[in-house]
């Protein structure tokens, strides 16, 4: 895929660029300062993390966090997403704050402040607090009651210098892969069981909004990762596959969250309740709508066939759909196919569905994998998926921001350190960071960018 030699297209003013990461693929210091473990850290004791990468040590970003913030600042780069680790901070999930682990964010956000870049933390990143994980997870009530006491908790000592907040990152993940088929921690295959995890994630969401604004965080928001979902065919058992698909990756989280409604009743009769009251928490006003996107998807009816998706995952023949190959020129070193009008799609889809209820939009993740310091993949990743941002701005979707996936490399989940997503290289022996092409290239377009802006 080729970079254009045009520049990129105007973004309006105020356009918030950034890069992101998160706790769990980056921190390291797994025992530092009284942490305490993880699902992820049981999930990669049990060798469930495909290369064996040392998730103790991470990318050491716990101890190396000034000179990745002076990456950062070198970037040009408004804001930072990164994740706050909920067993650093409390480590039962429940009981007394760890103030030693809330030290740690403290740093961090005025190392942040003082380079002159936004902190944005998302309050969960996927890491469950091991107690609670082994005690039901997301499939209880209660873990969304401990989230909203540990978001009261993080804003309390954060709020007076963090500007945005993100309070959970891709509940459709944690629901399809750690819950319906065991790809990710907590390692359950429940299939349609899972969908409890759906419910109390989004209910932790709401109670943490309300935590949040009483703290006064003035802009609050989450990340929910969407996809275009395409028909592989025209029976009537493909439409039907596709369109149930849609609803369980896309709707069964944008809808609770912007029309304060599931979007089918046969769904809503199987989350817990006392489901309107719920539903009330749920739907709670936000100031920003983050998206994550990488790629479409190609649903039709199953076929008996090892159909794969998410990044390598065999869906069961017991499930009602099946994932097809998306044939494009360009894959990414993941064997994602690269699509980047799908991020226009999506975003103009969310618009034309929710209208008014759709808050202003930023993009909270994209990127991709590829190997080598000279990424000229990446580069034309990123610029061929801004020129289809720009492209959803001009369609009339209100985009207030883009942060990129990642600024280094780190723990790719279940793959371990075998994708390599950042801006910037890791050495996993030495942690020695070296910037790739792509960060070069990413921050000359956001100084050009700033640059016409002030024209």
């Amino acid at each position: 895929m080729p970079i254009p030699t045009e520049p990129l297209p105007l973004f309006p003013p105020g356009f918030l660029w950034g890069a992101a990461a998160s706790a769990f693929q980056t921190e390291g210091a797994a025992d530092a300062e009284g942490k305490g473990p993880s699902g992820w850290d049981a999930f990669a004791a049990a060798g469930r993390i495909k290369d064996g990468a040392d998730v103790a040590r991470g990318t050491g970003f716990h101890d190396r966090y000034r000179e990745d913030v002076a990456l950062l600042a070198g970037l040009g780069a408004d804001v930072f997403r990164f994740s706050v680790a909920w067993p650093r901070v409390i480590p039962g999930g429940s009981g007394p704050v760890n103030t030693r682990g809330l030290d740690f964010y403290d740093r961090l956000v005025d190392e942040l402040c003082a380079r002159g870049v936004t902190p944005a933390p998302t309050l969960y990143h996927w890491d469950t607090p091991l107690p609670l994980d082994e005690a039901g997870g997301w499939l209880r009530r209660d873990t969304a009651e401990r989230f909203a006491q540990y978001a009261a908790a993080v804003a309390a000592r954060l709020a007076d210098r963090v500007p945005m907040w993100m309070t959970v990152n891709e509940p459709a993940e944690v629901t399809l892969l750690g819950y319906a088929l065991g790809e990710h921690a907590p390692g359950r295959r429940l299939l349609f069981d899972a969908l409890p995890a759906a419910h109390h994630q989004l209910l932790a969401h709401g109670l943490a909004v309300q935590a949040l604004r009483a703290a006064g965080a003035p802009s609050v928001g989450l990340a929910v990762s969407h996809s275009p979902v395409w028909t592989a065919g025209d029976s009537d058992e493909d439409r039907f596959a596709a369109e149930l698909y849609d609803t369980l990756t896309n709707r069964l989280f944008a809808d609770p969250l912007l029309t304060g409604a599931y979007p089918d009743e046969n769904i809503a009769a199987l989350m817990p309740g006392p489901l309107a009251d719920d539903l009330a928490v749920i739907a709670q006003p936000l100031d920003f709508y983050g998206v994550n996107y990488y790629h479409p998807m190609l649903v039709g009816a199953p076929d008996g066939d090892a159909l794969r998706g998410f990044g390598g995952v065999a869906m069961p023949a017991e499930l009602p759909f099946g994932l097809r190959e998306i044939t494009t020129a360009e894959r990414t070193g993941f064997g994602w196919p690269v699509v980047p009008d799908g991020l226009r799609e999506v975003l103009v889809s969310l618009k034309d569905r929710y209208g008014d209820r759709l808050p202003p939009v930023v993009v909270t993740e994209n990127g991709c994998s590829y190997d080598g310091l000279d990424d000229r993949r990446r580069i034309a990743f990123l610029d061929a998926h801004l020129r289809s941002l720009s492209d959803a701005v001009t369609a009339g979707v209100d985009v207030r921001g883009y942060i990129a996936w990642s600024l280094t490399d780190n723990i790719e989940w279940a793959e371990g350190t075998s994708q390599r997503f950042g801006l910037v290289h890791v050495d996993y022996d030495t942690l020695q960071r070296t910037p790739k092409a792509s960060y070069g290239w990413y921050r000359d377009t956001i100084a050009a960018q700033k640059r016409r802006g002030r024209r």
